[in-house]
């Protein structure tokens, strides 16, 4: 079975241009004719900058909008028109908006979510006991949410949305304002939760290692079209390839000069490197840098997401559409 499937999905938006009595209704395209197939228990990012369509894909697909034209099914479901139906069946995370009441603590939220999707008690108590264990949970879960830090009610929100077992699970840049701990704490839930109940992942983020750490596969749109569908294991192949390498030694020393590493920073003590990973690997370089001396800090860093995505513009074939 499919999770997600889209044929020709196509949303047209509407608008009034110019001044006074010389206004002319304009239509603007958010989503041109998507077509798209997500197998059941698969993870995927869907990914491009902003003003792509993604959201507005996102939205269709969980029954806040209907699309102008063509059709979608996710688990069966047409999502605008079996909208409560799918409800059930779906959990998601989106930016700020929330599914946690503001003045109530998350445990509160997590009962009443329990009712509304009339989870059995037992069932109710050891799920919760999981996503706390999980999402370390235990120590803000009886403070109202206005006084969650970010991470904090992200970590609350993500229990909120697999408290009913979903079987789709929508995140709209799900490690926002966690720290590196937490992030991949979050990260390896997903993995597992993918993996272990065949959760399907719909995944947007701006974010390298949340799309490398829980998709399989990625979807590139721009201007609501779709530029690149691959596997991440390709897509990290031909344009994951780079890294940042910052290097802080006790003393001063030279620049590295090696095939496919490029010097952005020389200041003697305090080196920066953009590493081509398939002329030289990150072991090869690291071993390099230790035997040239004294390493008193090191972080290997991917390339900012804008900058994979610009280069994924430049080389996809479908560029030019």
């Amino acid at each position: 079975m499919n999770a997600v499937e889209l044929n020709g999905l196509r949303k047209v938006y509407e608008l009034n241009v110019g001044s006074g009595f010389k206004r002319e209704k304009r239509e603007i395209a958010a989503v041109h004719g998507v077509d798209l197939v997500v197998p059941a228990g698969q993870s995927l990012a869907l990914i491009g900058p902003n003003g792509a369509g993604k959201s507005t894909i996102i939205k269709m697909l969980t029954g806040i909008l209907r699309p102008s034209d063509g059709d979608a099914s996710v688990l069966g479901f047409r999502p605008w028109k079996d909208r409560v139906k799918l409800s059930y069946k779906i959990g998601s995370v989106f930016g700020q908006r929330s599914q946690l009441w503001y003045h109530l603590a998350p445990k509160d939220s997590f009962e009443l979510l329990a009712a509304i999707y009339d989870i059995p008690k037992t069932d109710y108590r050891k799920r919760l006991d999981e996503l706390i264990e999980r999402l370390s949970l235990s120590a803000f879960i009886d403070q109202p949410v206005r006084k969650l830090s970010l991470g904090q009610r992200i970590r609350a929100e993500i229990a909120a949305s697999l408290l009913h077992r979903p079987e789709l699970l929508f995140l709209d840049e799900p490690s926002i304002g966690l720290d590196v701990v937490a992030r991949q704490e979050l990260r390896q839930l997903l993995r597992d939760w993918n993996r272990q109940e065949g959760l399907t992942v719909f995944l947007t983020s701006h974010d390298a290692g949340d799309i490398e750490a829980v998709s399989e596969r990625v979807v590139v749109i721009n201007h609501g079209k779709i530029m690149l569908d691959d596997s991440v294991e390709n897509v990290r192949k031909d344009y994951l390839s780079e890294r940042i390498i910052s290097v802080v030694f006790h003393n001063d020393v030279k620049a590295l000069d090696l095939p496919g590493l490029k010097v952005l920073a020389n200041g003697g003590k305090k080196h920066r490197y953009e590493l081509d990973g398939r002329n030289l690997s990150v072991p090869e370089l690291v071993s390099k840098v230790l035997a040239q001396g004294d390493v008193a800090d090191i972080s290997i860093d991917d390339p900012p997401l804008e900058d994979v995505i610009a280069h994924i513009y430049l080389q996809a074939p479908s560029a030019s559409l």
